[in-house]
């Protein structure tokens, strides 16, 4: 299903204990980069990893898990989420995720990369594909029998392959998985999100600059950096985050870095001054500073309750 990859640390040194990326690596016969399963199928099929110890790892794809019986623990971005029935767990592309033993929890599991959506779907999509956006998706009531119908419905036609040609069962995957996602995207928690976010225009900066934040966070930390990018002024900018997060530029940039930290921190087990100069920092006693004034507590304090906490 998956393939493990290595980060490198910084300068193209091999990073200690890194997390693993995994890649989409589809079963043969598999068409395009689509995969439905149950969670219980992979579960099964992987009895001994990846819980057995947990071990946190990225993907380069999407995971999108529908709770339909029992309850699903996981871990996103260091935060212990809770899935009951009718709500969907979504991790997202690049997301330090962390597995729990599996316990009664039940249904659809559904994994795809980017690039299967076609773009103009992409598009309307991009609210609920941001990096940003809710881990966990309570649908509206009304959607929730019709979601899970759909589906079950992709997972059907997707163990139903040599029913059709080739590219009519790709078709009809790619058709039932857009379905699904444009009535997820209604869902409050991204709706409400959505609404707030002051216009087109603003939204589409606000997407443009955090796609650039991803790519750029280590080594461009002013809100003038991403401006001058953007093509746009630093007021734009500040606008157009504060719109979509309640924060001006400044502080996204700020926590994209934090997160960074902690994800090298905890689950990596770099030191603090490795990660100090990863991220930018000229001086590690910067980087201590920002990241105690920020959680509360020191890098080393961290990496000691990590350890100390893990199972």
């Amino acid at each position: 299903m998956m393939v493990d990859k290595r980060h490198s640390g910084p300068l193209g040194q091999a990073a200690p204990a890194a997390v693993s990326l995994y890649g989409f690596q589809p079963p043969v016969g598999t068409p395009y980069g689509l995969e439905v399963s149950t969670v219980e199928e992979f579960f099964a099929q992987h009895d001994d990893w990846p819980w057995n110890p947990p071990r946190p790892g990225r993907a380069t794809f999407h995971y999108l898990i529908a709770v339909t019986e029992g309850e699903l623990r996981h871990d996103v971005d260091h935060v212990t989420r809770t899935v009951t029935p009718g709500q969907w767990l979504w991790v997202r592309p690049g997301h330090a995720q962390c597995w729990h033993p599996p316990g009664a929890a039940r249904g659809p599991f559904i994994l795809f990369e980017p690039d299967v959506l076609r773009p103009d779907l992409a598009r309307l999509l991009a609210p609920l594909t941001a990096h940003e956006a809710p881990a966990v998706l309570s649908p509206h009531p009304d959607d929730t029998a019709w979601l899970r119908q759909t589906a079950l419905q992709l997972l059907d036609e997707h163990r139903a392959l040599g029913r059709r040609p080739l590219d009519v069962h790709h078709a009809l995957r790619r058709s039932l998985l857009e379905s699904l996602l444009l009535r997820l995207a209604n869902s409050p928690d991204v709706a409400s999100a959505g609404a707030s976010t002051g216009g087109t225009g603003r939204r589409d900066t606000y997407a443009r600059f955090t796609d650039a934040l991803e790519l750029h966070f280590r080594e461009l930390h002013q809100a003038a950096d991403y401006a001058e990018l953007l093509g746009c002024s630093v007021r734009t900018l500040s606008r157009a985050a504060r719109d979509a997060t309640g924060k001006g530029a400044r502080e996204v940039i700020d926590e994209r870095r934090l997160l960074e930290a902690r994800r090298l921190l905890g689950a990596a087990q770099w030191d603090a001054r490795t990660v100090a100069v990863h991220l930018g920092f000229t001086d590690p006693a910067n980087f201590g500073r920002f990241f105690r004034d920020r959680t509360g507590v020191t890098p080393a304090a961290l990496t000691a309750r990590d350890i100390t906490t893990r199972p």
